[in-house]
């Protein structure tokens, strides 16, 4: 190509980052709950912030793969609980609920489409994707009530070999790892400390003020998705020079969900 020529869609592809989305369940409101008293779900209005969720990745560059709906699944929308993904592998959970394991195979499905390598856990192991947080090439995984020791074991296995490290940390709080802590673009683990069993676990921690504060799905270029129920953490983080987008799930936080529950991100196979 010589220079001054024009580069065309066909000539140059930028590849786009997907992310795995499912659809609620019409029976949404009959799903788990475990930490906190539980609270009507309005299920209609449930599915018009789904869809603002997924309007809000889209804008900004994930284009959105959605998972076969599994409408006999309450649960089913939290589809980050049935996979866990690093690089191209693909590592299919064994719920730590039974009632959450025709959740699976539709993921399955889908990220054997979009050429993935799978990997299962096998009983004896129980793996919830709630409890797996990544950090460049470390891999924490919460020991909680979803997740047990044989599992870290084979998430050890599996995901070893590729390059990772994989930590185990004790949740004992709240339902999930992640619903306790996630992380910021340079590798800073925020959360909510009344939350977070060992924050010393971290080698970097940034406490927040808020509960759902704890939960920041990466976007790219500093932006971080966010719960709208968690202002004072917004402002804070913005201070530090990110750009939070924030959306309402409250329909969802009443079943313990958060804004990384919500979907599985795919960039490892895009960049």
């Amino acid at each position: 190509m010589m220079a001054g020529d024009i580069i065309t869609e066909t000539e140059f592809h930028v590849p786009s980052k997907k992310a795995l989305v499912r659809r609620p369940s019409p029976r949404l409101a009959e799903g788990l709950v475990t930490h906190i008293q539980r609270e009507k779900v309005d299920v209609d209005r449930a599915l018009e912030q789904w869809e603002a969720y997924t309007e809000a990745l889209r804008t900004h560059g994930w284009e959105t793969v959605e998972v076969e709906p599994a409408d006999d699944c309450p649960d089913s929308v939290f589809v980050e609980d049935a996979v866990v993904m690093y690089k191209n592998v693909a590592l299919i959970a064994r719920p730590g609920a039974e009632s959450r394991r025709g959740e699976t195979a539709g993921v399955e499905e889908a990220v054997a489409q979009l050429g993935c390598s799978v990997n299962w856990i096998w009983e004896p192991g129980t793996l919830d994707g709630g409890d797996v947080l990544k950090v460049d090439d470390t891999i924490y995984v919460g020991r909680s009530g979803r997740t047990n020791t044989a599992a870290v074991k084979q998430v050890r296995a599996v995901f070893e070999p590729l390059g990772a490290r994989v930590v185990a940390v004790p949740v004992t709080k709240v339902l999930h790892l992640k619903s306790s802590v996630t992380a910021l673009p340079d590798g800073t683990v925020i959360g909510h400390v009344p939350l977070v069993d060992k924050p010393a676990l971290f080698p970097r921690f940034l406490p927040v003020p808020e509960e759902s504060g704890s939960h920041v799905v990466l976007l790219g270029g500093g932006k971080l998705l966010m719960a709208a129920s968690a202002p004072k953490t917004a402002e804070l983080l913005a201070d530090l020079g990110h750009e939070p987008v924030l959306v309402d799930i409250s329909e969802f936080e009443k079943l313990e969900g958060c804004v990384t529950c919500l979907s599985v991100r795919l960039r490892e196979l895009y960049e």
